[in-house]
């Protein structure tokens, strides 16, 4: 199974959006899941669900940051190429998607409370399948460009 389907599968099981893009990179990055899931658990619903940057997007930054990222902080060339790298993925989601907020992206003003219930009828008014789906695909084409 690919890592798009991967994100797909996770996200239907009861993973927030970041957790399916991080878990679907798990295994490649050599990272044990369980520490993967805990490490982006907190980033669904647009961070919390505060509905801000979506957790797909949050997931791509985890991931391309483990994948390539300095642990130098004094390293500001790696820095700044990173965060083009990232840009140009958030750029590419928010073209394909047309935001990278989740508010906008769900058409959800709200924000708070507790994760809604999984059910068939969640499934089917969330376009968040299909937004881990394209998250895991930017991520794909171009981690694989290296």
């Amino acid at each position: 199974m690919d890592q798009i389907e991967r994100a797909r599968e996770l996200f239907q099981s009861g993973y927030n959006c970041c957790q399916a893009v991080v878990g679907a990179y798990a295994e490649a990055l050599g990272m044990d899941f369980d520490e993967a899931m805990r490490l982006s658990a907190a980033l669904g619903g647009g961070v919390g669900r505060m509905r801000e940057v979506c957790g797909a997007v949050l997931g791509m930054g985890i991931v391309l940051g483990l994948h390539d990222g300095s642990a130098d902080p004094k390293d500001r060339g790696a820095k700044a190429a990173l965060y083009a790298r990232m840009q140009a993925l958030g750029a590419q989601f928010r073209e394909e998607n047309g935001s990278i907020v989740c508010r906008e992206l769900l058409g959800r003003p709200e924000e708070g409370g507790a994760p809604a219930t999984r059910d068939e009828k969640y499934y089917k008014k969330r376009p968040c399948v299909e937004l881990v789906g394209c998250a895991a695909g930017i991520l794909k084409a171009e981690l694989n460009a290296e």
